[in-house]
């Protein structure tokens, strides 16, 4: 624009300048970055016309081009943090082969089991359904599942579907566009698309809702999807990983649970047996978890025969996350290098002075053991939700069953089922 007080389009608006010149030129060239224009950088031409304007063009356009470069090469780094983000939020494989050591201590038959089905489908692009109470060892299996197939380079996502609310998880999930909602500033990527490539771990999906569910059920089946707010249809290639604690078969037949994606998922199930299943690996476990957590706290402890034979006998109804967390608080507590049986928590020997049931029960004791009886065979002898329906924690409801007596009709349940 060779003088820009001549020119209808130049409105000035701003009234910015206030140059004493005769004419000012106004010269603007863009900023392009991989060929796409991403701004643009103007100036006014102060010059007289002995300075030739292609000259002041030429000079722009170089600025311009270092500005691109610096605009490019602050992506990259944000690119890089990101990656690196992600690296330390899904473990390496260093980390995984600790977690694999763990996991594999003992080798109880119900174990060898797993670790047979584990061997079989680890390598394959089947999806799996780990099965399983809560505290069983169902993440570190899918982590070992995904660090054992080809795609262990790749990142492994995990997402819990209990943790959030409907509208939050689906967003979560599959991401969304910048004004989808209130709130959305800016587009974000879902976690199906942070694990292009990898494995996404769908823990407790036995929460989801019945229209989540069919939205997930169109994404297994075509490994498609659209972020919220947006028709744009996305494909990744991700290896899909489940687990519940709860009965999904039950979920079915209830209506709670939908039949197609129940068939898609339980392609490959694996049965995590809880500790009571794999007793034998009870004292291998406990050195495990002593010998490990002694380190990180840069202590040589070890657990005293007395104790040893205290803790084999309980039956962890929390499981292995029981365990590992008893276990940090022993070390922490122990004064020496030897937890010894005086630093046990009390409830450890409930389990032992639990009435039997040949002895008589008081009138409140059996208005109880009604109530806990009624509860258990409304949510299908399933102790965890048992537990949250009347307000008590998993370890209660443990113990309550073998005060009752009721290890008898629950195995009786589970036969016939």
């Amino acid at each position: 624009m060779p003088d820009i007080s001549r020119e209808p389009l130049f409105l000035n608006k701003t009234r910015s300048r206030h140059i004493q010149k005769e004419s000012v030129s106004f010269l603007g060239v863009p900023i392009l970055l991989h060929g796409k224009p991403i701004g643009v950088l103007h100036v006014d031409r102060l010059f007289g016309d002995e300075v030739p304007f292609d000259e002041d063009i030429r000079l722009l356009s170089i600025i311009a081009t270092l500005i691109a470069q610096f605009v490019s090469l602050n992506l990259q780094v944000r690119l890089r943090e990101a990656k690196l983000l992600m690296d330390c939020s899904y473990p390496g494989k260093s980390d995984s082969e600790t977690q694999s050591r763990f996991f594999m201590v003992g080798k109880s038959p119900s174990m060898v089991v797993v670790q047979h089905q584990m061997e079989k489908v680890a390598p394959s692009k089947a999806s799996v359904l780990l099965l399983g109470e809560s505290g069983t060892g169902k993440t570190l299996v899918a982590k070992i599942l995904h660090e054992l197939s080809t795609r262990s380079g790749s990142p492994f996502v995990k997402i819990n579907c209990a943790s959030l609310p409907e509208n939050l998880l689906e967003s979560e999930l599959f991401g969304y566009e910048k004004g989808a909602f209130t709130g959305a500033v800016r587009s974000k990527a879902g976690r199906v698309e942070d694990a292009d490539g990898g494995t996404i771990f769908l823990d407790e999906i036995g929460e989801l809702t019945l229209p989540l569910q069919a939205k997930l059920l169109r994404f297994l089946q075509e490994k498609e999807f659209e972020r919220l707010g947006s028709a744009i249809t996305k494909k990744v290639d991700v290896r899909v990983l489940a687990a519940t604690n709860r009965d999904l078969a039950a979920g079915v037949a209830e209506g709670t649970f939908r039949e197609d994606l129940y068939y898609r998922l339980n392609v490959f199930p694996i049965h995590v047996p809880p500790l009571r299943e794999r007793t034998d690996d009870i004292p291998d476990l406990l050195r495990h978890f002593v010998g490990k957590i002694s380190q990180e706290y840069g202590r040589n402890v070890v657990i005293s025969k007395t104790a040893m034979a205290v803790l084999t006998e309980y039956d962890w109804p929390g499981n292995v996350r029981e365990m590992e967390n008893l276990i940090e608080r022993l070390v922490i507590m122990a004064d020496g290098d030897e937890i010894d049986a005086s630093l046990l928590p009390s409830f450890l020997s409930e389990q032992g002075n639990a009435q039997s049931p040949e002895q008589p029960l008081s009138r409140i004791e059996e208005i109880e053991r009604k109530e806990v009886l009624a509860a258990l065979e409304r949510n299908r002898w399933n102790q965890t939700r048992t537990a949250k329906e009347l307000g008590i924690t998993l370890r209660q409801i443990s113990y309550r069953v073998r005060k009752f007596g009721l290890d008898s009709l629950r195995a009786k349940y589970r036969k016939d089922a």
